[in-house]
C-alpha cells in the first residue's frame, strides 16, 4: 500500500489496486500529436490498469508492526511466499485472456527487482540486494517465460510498451505517495521510432496539490482529470493489528480529483 505522510486529519492509505487503476487511467488518456498512443491500445491499457492486482490478497489483512504501531508502505513490506504466489496469479490470470498484457505487466514485476531493465535514467530507481532465494528463484523462472513469449512478438514495440508502462507506473507513485513536487522522467519514448534508450524529458510542475503541468504534455486533452481513490484513517498509529485492521476496513473511500495540465 502506499502511505501520504500523516496530516492534521489523519493519514491517507491508497491501497496498490487503487495505484494501478490511477495508472491505466494515465495510460488510457496518453497520445497526441507529439506522443504515440499505446498500441495494441486494449492490451497496453490493460497491462497498465492491473498490473499491480497481486497486491489483492494482502489488501486483504495489511501488515501490521507491532515496533512502530503502524503499517508498512509498499517499500517496506515483505515479500513473502504467499505475496509471490498472488504475484504469479496477476500474470497467469491476465495471460489467460490476454497474453500481450501478461507479458508487460510480468515483466514490469520481475523489472522492479532489476532496475526496471535499465528503461528509466531519471528518476533513479532503488537498488536491491539480497532478495533471496524465493524472489530470485521467481525472478529466473519468469525471465525464462518472458524470453519464450517475446520471440512471438515484436520485440521493439513491446520494449517501447515497457518503457511507457515504467514512465505511468513512476507517474502513479508520483501522484500517489505525496502532494505533487518539481521533478522530471527521462527518456519517455514519444513514438515507435525511438530507439531504446531514446526518448525526451518530461518536466513535471506542481500549479497546486492538485494540478500538474507537464512540458512536453503526453495527454490526450489539456485539463484531462484523473481519480485516486484513498482510504482515510483518523490516525497513523495504533496500539495492535486488531485495531488497525477495524479501522482500516471502516475507513471512508475518498477521490482525489488531479488535473493534468500543458
Amino acid at each position: 500500500m502506499m502511505i501520504r505522510p500523516p496530516a492534521e486529519d489523519g493519514l491517507m492509505i491508497i491501497p496498490q489496486t487503487d495505484h494501478s487503476r490511477l495508472v491505466g487511467q494515465l495510460a488510457a488518456h496518453w497520445g497526441n500529436d507529439r506522443f504515440a498512443a499505446p498500441t495494441p491500445y486494449d492490451s497496453v491499457v490493460r497491462a497498465a490498469m492491473f498490473h499491480d492486482f497481486g497486491w489483492l490478497r494482502y489488501e486483504t489483512s495489511p501488515a501490521f508492526n507491532e515496533a512502530t504501531g503502524g503499517t508498512p508502505d509498499f517499500i517496506h513490506a515483505s515479500v513473502d511466499r504467499f505475496e509471490l504466489e498472488s504475484y504469479q496469479w496477476t500474470h497467469e490470470w491476465l495471460l489467460e485472456q490476454d497474453p500481450y498484457a501478461g507479458l508487460i505487466a510480468n515483466m514490469h514485476r520481475t523489472g522492479i527487482w532489476r532496475g526496471r531493465y535499465d528503461a528509466i535514467t531519471h528518476p533513479p530507481h532503488p537498488t536491491f540486494s539480497n532478495l533471496g532465494p524465493d524472489i530470485e528463484a521467481f525472478i529466473a523462472r519468469n525471465e525464462q517465460q518472458q524470453q519464450q513469449a517475446l520471440a512471438a512478438v515484436d520485440q521493439a514495440v513491446f520494449r517501447t510498451n515497457f518503457r511507457l508502462m515504467q514512465v505511468w507506473d513512476i507517474l502513479g507513485i508520483y501522484f500517489c505517495c505525496q502532494e505533487p513536487y518539481p521533478d522530471y522522467i527521462e527518456p519517455v519514448p514519444a513514438s515507435y521510432e525511438d530507439k531504446d534508450g531514446e526518448g525526451v524529458r518530461i518536466t513535471l510542475t506542481p500549479l497546486s496539490s492538485t494540478r500538474v503541468r507537464f512540458d512536453p504534455f503526453p495527454f490526450d486533452e489539456d485539463g484531462q482529470q484523473v481519480q485516486i481513490s484513498y482510504k482515510h484513517l483518523p490516525r497513523s498509529k495504533w496500539p495492535d493489528a486488531e485495531t488497525f485492521r477495524k479501522e482500516y476496513f471502516k475507513a471512508p473511500t475518498r477521490i482525489i480529483n488531479l488535473e493534468l495540465c500543458a
